[in-house]
């Protein structure tokens, strides 16, 4: 980070950090002396060249001296640096003028249609979960819970997915691919960053996973991004073993900054029973009293 042009930190760390990531050969270039380079990813001339830019130009950007960019121009980069949709907007956003700083954020709140879709997704053996800001767990139905953790039993400011995923021991044992799942996560965060940069909440967390991981310091520092829509996630669970899930990650109209994600395994499959029997075990044990309630609608 400059420290001489904060406003242009972000956005030049992003595009040293993805030229640097892109080798002549994925961006189409006949390079001679490709044994020659001391690093792999692309030069700033040759980044400025596909981009269509001037090489003072574009370092300027790069540096941080400049976050004048066009719409135009910045399309022209992020189709250079071979970026996707997430990584594209993120693009444009680190670009944009930052709003006036606002202290406190508004809290976000669930709506009662949330609450009560959660609920008809349990009842279909559907675990569902709503995603706000910095990754915090708004709201889950017991199905989540039981499956990935309860996070209404925890303290609110520990309601959070990156925290659970990089300082939960839980979680290196109940993801499969535990390391994959980090770096989304990371990434996620980033997407988020980028889009509230003066969230006083968002920098506390971020500092404090890096002080207290060191996976997320490196992740943090590839300064990726990433976008969830739809995908699959394996979890080994300590009561049903392995399962595969599918997700679909859907926003609510009220809020732009809620992700409600909806998981749902194949009909007929070894993970659909295992989620039935994790469902069933969860209802046999509710009737018992030892399952915590739905949590209480003060959050509508």
């Amino acid at each position: 980070m400059d420290p001489e042009h904060p406003d242009g930190a972000p956005l030049a760390e992003f595009l040293r950090s993805a030229r640097a990531r892109l080798t002549p050969q994925q961006a189409g270039l006949d390079d001679p002396g490709l044994g020659r380079r001391r690093v792999s990813g692309l030069r700033r001339e040759e980044l400025a060249r596909l981009a269509g830019v001037s090489v003072d130009y574009y370092t300027r950007l790069e540096q941080g001296r400049s976050r004048s960019a066009s719409a135009e121009v910045l399309d022209a980069l992020a189709t250079a640096l071979r970026l996707d949709d997430a990584e594209r907007s993120h693009l444009h956003t680190l670009a944009r003028p930052r709003p006036a700083r606002r202290r406190h954020p508004r809290p976000q709140r669930v709506h009662r249609a949330t609450w009560d879709l959660l609920d008809a997704l349990q009842q279909t053996c559907r675990p569902a979960f709503v995603l706000g800001r910095r990754l915090d767990v708004l709201a889950h139905n017991q199905l989540a819970g039981r499956l990935i953790t309860d996070f209404h039993t925890l303290p609110a400011a520990e309601r959070n997915q990156a925290r659970f995923v990089f300082l939960d021991p839980h979680a290196r044992e109940l993801y499969r691919d535990w390391t994959r799942v980090a770096a989304d996560t990371a990434a996620m965060l980033r997407l988020d960053a980028g889009r509230h940069p003066d969230d006083p909440a968002l920098s506390a967390l971020i500092g404090d996973l890096s002080l207290h991981s060191k996976e997320f310091h490196r992740f943090w520092s590839d300064n990726k991004v990433h976008r969830r829509t739809t995908g699959t996630k394996d979890y080994h669970h300590p009561l049903v073993g392995d399962l595969t899930v599918t997700y679909q990650a859907l926003t609510p109209a009220d809020d732009p900054d809620q992700i409600l994600f909806v998981y749902a395994t194949e009909p007929g499959s070894p993970s659909e029973t295992a989620l039935r029997l994790l469902a069933h075990w969860n209802t046999a044990t509710a009737e018992t009293g030892n399952v915590t309630a739905h949590p209480p609608r003060a959050h509508h």
